[in-house]
């Protein structure tokens, strides 16, 4: 493990004014998204719209590193360049999901917890070949009646700690992803007092497997209010308890918090990215703060391109559009009106 290495990379990937592009659905998600645009989920499907989004001119301003699926990661463009050469020809550093899911987890009332261990050194030391410098693991926790339970928590974090250590020892910067999810009635307190905990677990998990902090990138969910609240916190609410849950949670040696979108609608992604980012330019936060959005960014260009080739540049213009509100965000810098602006690519 070279930590120069990773620490560098890790920077590059929390750049300023830019932020990380998650394309790494799975096939069977992915098919969930294009039924609902009337495109068929085909390989080639797939690879033309995930190369429509590469391929966007000006990606680079606003997007430091994408992650890929295995499929992706392995498919060439349509004129035969491998996506990843796509990619790394504009300066943008290619990533990896490499857990397996979310699976049941034993003896728990209906909580679960990510797989893919085994066999995770074949497969990080294979990616790296194919030209991966970064991974992304994902944790699962539920809010709900009695959940989520200890047990749940610290069986994710452990897992989230042996990956990153894995991606480590393979020279790859690991995205640390803790998501507990938004679904739900529960209220912003709740929420908060839930990520604390799982926070708290995922660091002291992280020390035991001798991670350095430095080269991780750090992919939680917002302080938010459940998607079934009565009484849902607005931007400013939604800044203020989550900088402050993670001054009391996350190290300043992580160069960076990348927040995922969660499912939040597009403009409430934004909107809550830019008052974060504003209230953690407020208090001198040690980390960059940034974003690692899938649905954030993909679900306009989705909705434009509904899987014609006729519809390329106008989803290009949409994708463009959307990193370069949510960079904006992410610099503290957006304004309701940039969702009006005409955006030619």
């Amino acid at each position: 493990m070279d930590i120069n290495e990773l620490t560098k990379t890790a920077q590059a990937m929390v750049a300023p004014g830019k932020g990380i592009l998650a394309a790494d659905e799975s096939t069977g998600t992915i098919k969930r998204r294009f039924d609902a645009i009337g495109a068929e989920s085909t390989a080639e499907n797939r690879r033309d719209y995930r190369e429509l989004l590469f391929r966007t001119p000006g990606t680079a301003e606003f997007i430091s590193g994408v992650i890929l699926y295995d499929e992706t990661i392995r498919q060439e463009a349509a004129d035969g360049i491998p996506l990843v050469q796509v990619l790394t020809s504009q300066g943008i550093i290619p990533g990896i999901k490499v857990d397996t899911g979310a699976k049941p987890l034993a003896s728990a009332n209906g909580e679960t917890v990510t797989e893919g261990l085994d066999g995770l050194r074949e497969r990080l030391a294979e990616y790296r070949e194919l030209g991966a410098r970064f991974t992304k693991w994902r944790g699962v926790i539920t809010i709900g009646a009695g959940i989520p339970s200890a047990y749940c928590i610290e069986t994710n974090a452990h897992a989230l700690a042996r990956y990153a250590a894995l991606s480590q020892e393979a020279g790859l910067v690991p995205i640390v992803e803790p998501e507990v999810l938004m679904d739900g009635g529960h209220s912003i307190d709740r929420c908060a007092e839930v990520t604390e905990i799982t926070l708290r677990e995922v660091f002291q998990q992280l020390a035991r497997q001798h991670v350095a902090l430095e080269g991780i990138i750090l992919k939680p969910n917002m302080v938010l209010s459940g998607t079934a609240a009565p009484h849902r916190g607005a931007a400013s609410e939604v800044a203020e308890r989550t900088i402050a849950c993670f001054q009391g949670t996350v190290p300043a040696a992580v160069p960076g918090i990348a927040f995922l979108s969660g499912g939040q609608s597009d403009e409430e992604a934004t909107a809550n990215l830019n008052a974060l980012s504003k209230r953690a330019a407020a208090i001198h936060a040690p980390w960059q703060i940034t974003f690692s959005y899938g649905r954030g960014l993909q679900g306009a260009p989705q909705k434009a391109w509904a899987g014609k080739s006729e519809n390329v540049k106008k989803a290009q213009q949409a994708f463009y559009h959307r990193a370069k509100v949510t960079a904006a965000a992410r610099q503290g810098r957006y304004t309701p009106e940039m969702e009006k602006e005409a955006n030619e690519v």
